[in-house]
């Protein structure tokens, strides 16, 4: 079983980072405009602070526990400048997202390895396995990508496309298709090519939609005919600038499917990412990657600390 390294094995140093920072950084992330050098952790400094990470998506929760953490270390000495604060705060936050930094690990026993992404529409689902496939060819895995969003001619063509840029196949069928079918028919056809890696797309689902999830619970039960295992991985896409409503959809889809992993994308796009801190208060799932773009090197493995450091606007401590 191996692990995905993390993009920056695979460019500059930091590069990756530099980029979270530049979308995130100063505080940006959090809506963070602080401002708190020669004050005391008062009442009022308090209130501003709990406004502002709750205007960044943080939650109720998770900001009130910022909140104690900051009251512990800083009690009420004055504050000698504003990276004072930043430094508490991006230590409480890695601390707090850092059971969920969980790689996506890729099982060798697995003949193939099915990955099915899954979300909304307009998350973006097939720029995600894009750039997945981008990596996982990098890393010398074999791919083959399943079209199973078969409500749009679009979404079969976009993915065909990322099939041609990444020199990959794709199994496809006819818009109207049943997409646990086209599914099924992918993962034979990985077997008989010995393909190490199926990722398959699937349609843009409305967490309110029950007979949408219905579907989607079928599609599972179809490919555990050919793998009681499979889908090894349940990749949930979420975009950033949803706020709050990410919540409710990760919940959802929890429950119908039982999410995996989770992709959180366009922060880039203003998408605070203060909800991932809010997610860790309530969901025990792994954070796999964080997007900041569109571009194929605008993915990448979460981390904690560094995800921490860009939101508050905190110099990176490595």
């Amino acid at each position: 079983m191996r692990a995905m390294p993390a993009a920056s094995t695979k460019e500059s140093k930091g590069g990756f980072f530099k980029r979270l920072k530049a979308r995130l950084g100063g505080g940006r992330g959090l809506g963070l405009s602080l401002g708190f050098g020669g004050r005391k952790l008062d009442a009022e400094l308090e209130e501003e602070l709990e406004t502002q990470l709750l205007v960044g998506d943080v939650g109720i929760e998770a900001t009130e526990l910022l909140l104690k953490r900051l009251r512990r270390q800083l009690g009420s000495k004055t504050i000698d400048d504003d990276d004072e604060v930043r430094s508490v705060l991006a230590d409480a936050l890695a601390e707090q997202m850092a059971s969920h930094a969980r790689p996506l690990e890729i099982s060798d026993a697995a003949a193939p390895f099915v990955v099915l992404v899954v979300g909304v529409n307009g998350s973006g689902k097939t720029t995600t396995i894009g750039k997945l496939t981008r990596s996982l060819r990098e890393d010398g895995y074999s791919i083959l990508l399943a079209a199973g969003d078969t409500y749009r001619a679009a979404a079969i063509e976009q993915l065909q496309a990322w099939g041609e840029r990444n020199d990959v196949p794709v199994v496809a069928q006819q818009p109207g298709a049943d997409p646990a079918a086209v599914i099924y028919d992918a993962i034979e056809a990985a077997r008989a090519r010995s393909i190490d890696v199926v990722i398959a797309d699937t349609a843009g689902r409305l967490q309110n939609k029950a007979g949408l999830m219905a579907e989607l619970e079928k599609i599972v039960r179809v490919t555990r005919r050919l793998d009681a295992a499979a889908p090894h991985e349940i990749l949930l896409v979420l975009d950033a600038s949803l706020g709050q409503n990410a919540i409710t959809q990760a919940l959802e889809f929890h429950r119908a499917v039982g999410v995996t992993g989770i992709a959180m994308t366009k922060l880039d796009g203003g998408g605070k990412g203060g909800i991932l801190v809010s997610l860790a208060g309530q969901l025990d799932v792994p954070f796999r990657f964080v997007g900041v773009g569109e571009g194929i090197e605008d993915m990448d493995v979460f981390r904690a600390e560094d995800f921490a450091t860009a939101l508050v606007g905190r110099r990176n401590p490595q």
